[in-house]
């Protein structure tokens, strides 16, 4: 491909037609189903894929097909068709992938800032989804652009954008089932929900973990007592809960004991973790805003990555049954209910791992507590498979031309469901996980933002590595 216009198309887009419309599509509050339970009265998500539909589909893609398909009560998914360029119509299909549902707003944002209110402040775009990742379908659709302008080749590609990925993809299998016939031979998949540790190159994501999420509930009475006459004969509700969390997690370390929650770490992605803190030494200390005095969990930068990746790890991340210190009167309660939420090692069997937990959580419960378990979620996570020799050398082309930085690759803490599944599906398939996200990028908390000038580096990158594809 001619890299000027390649680079001039995806400059020219990103500032006069992809910054306007994805700042209106910030200010959609499309958020995921976990979060909104009346989302299909409110019509958010659908909002927000007939806003990037009405975009793409004023791009005049040669040839590109859009469908809004809906399954059922399924949240919808927007599916955008563009056919294989000629001469490249036998190197099967090329599946690009983000999502347009979002988190929740969270409270504290900055003075000047808002979830829902697009804000353009020094190269950056604020507002929630611009990084998480409504930017995606934007990109992917410039990429197809920059390269029909460049004179370079594309497989078929299908850009598929979801709309409960943030509630854990529930609905992608079912759709993947009824699109399977139509996506035909997999080859490349383009997923662009990710990033790196800084903004200075192109970051691959290697693995991803996987995930369980579940509710317990330690129930001990059938109505909460008076504190002073029932302490010393009913154990508190808490107390049993600690007793069974002190089962699955070393409080001290935070060591998962279940060993079906771990596994031995590949020598590849020790070696790749490795590289990453001899990159970047020390920053995996300071990316997060720890309080003055605090200190991470170990002191070795690799302890660290290797933690953050292919370590299991709990947090408590809700509670109910408490009320506020202020409204706190002198109560035995009569539950206590915990969220957990784990993170697997990116190939452990999170249905094994699901089994054994139930099992130390249910079973010889201490007094005979009662205990229910609600909102049980098991997603394994994904493990990249090796690079075939055509991406490796385009790898190297883009990182130089457009960079001027070798690319990065790590693992990431977090987890996208649907590369797992996809990863079953494509076993043959190459997968280019990356993106626009970077360590600062605020995503799920307050003033989330999207680096400007990195995205449209992103979206060059993608646009070079499409045609690579297509010529390989």
């Amino acid at each position: 491909m001619e890299q000027k216009t390649v680079r001039e198309t995806v400059l020219t887009n990103w500032t006069d037609a992809v910054l306007p419309s994805l700042s209106g599509l910030v200010e959609i509050p499309a958020l995921s189903p976990a979060f909104d339970a009346s989302w299909q009265a409110s019509g958010k998500l659908m909002a927000a894929i007939e806003h990037v539909r009405e975009w793409i589909t004023s791009r005049n893609l040669p040839g590109a097909k859009l469908d809004i398909i809906q399954l059922g009560e399924r949240t919808p998914v927007l599916i955008v068709d563009v056919p294989a360029t000629p001469g490249a119509e036998d190197k099967g299909t090329v599946l690009l992938y983000g999502h347009l549902d979002k988190q929740p707003p969270v409270g504290g944002w900055s003075e000047g800032l808002d979830p829902w209110k697009p804000v353009i402040r020094d190269g950056r775009l604020y507002g929630r989804g611009a990084v998480d990742d409504g930017y995606s379908g934007y990109a992917a659709t410039t990429a197809l652009e920059a390269v029909h302008a460049g004179g370079g080749a594309h497989a078929r590609s299908v850009i598929l954008l979801e709309t409960a990925e943030e509630s854990g993809s529930p609905d992608l299998p079912a759709y993947m089932e009824h699109l399977s016939e139509r996506l035909g031979n997999v080859s490349l998949v383009v997923c662009l929900d990710a990033g790196g540790s800084d903004y200075d190159r192109l970051w691959l994501t290697t693995a991803l973990r996987g995930m369980l999420h579940l509710s317990v509930t330690v129930r001990v009475l059938d109505s909460a007592q008076h504190s002073g006459m029932a302490s010393g004969v009913v154990p508190s509700s808490f107390r049993i809960l600690r007793q069974l969390l002190d089962r699955i997690e070393d409080s001290a370390t935070g060591e998962i004991k279940l060993g079906e929650l771990s596994v031995e770490i590949p020598a590849n992605r020790l070696a790749e973790a490795e590289g990453l803190v001899a990159i970047a030494p020390g920053r995996i200390k300071t990316i997060f805003p720890l309080v003055e005095g605090m200190r991470p969990v170990a002191d070795d930068d690799l302890e660290l990555i290797l933690n953050n990746t292919w370590r299991p790890t709990l947090s408590v991340i809700g509670a109910s049954g408490m009320p506020e210190p202020a409204d706190a009167g002198n109560v035995l309660r009569d539950s206590t209910t915990l969220t957990l939420s784990f993170r697997l090692p990116p190939t452990a069997d999170a249905q094994a791992a699901m089994t054994a937990l139930k099992k130390v959580l249910t079973e010889d419960v201490p007094y005979g507590a009662k205990v229910t378990l609600e909102d049980v979620q098991a997603e394994n996570g994904w493990n990249a498979p090796a690079e075939a020799p055509w991406l490796t050398k385009a790898l190297e082309q883009v990182s130089a031309d457009v960079f001027g930085q070798p690319h990065g690759s790590a693992g990431m803490g977090g987890s996208i469901p649907f590369m797992g599944l996809l990863g079953e599906l494509y076993p043959e398939a190459q997968f280019l996980v990356t993106g626009a996200c970077g360590p600062d990028s605020n995503i799920h908390v307050p003033d989330e933002w999207l680096n400007i000038e990195f995205a449209k580096q992103v979206t060059e990158a993608v646009a070079y590595l499409l045609d690579a594809h297509a010529q390989g």
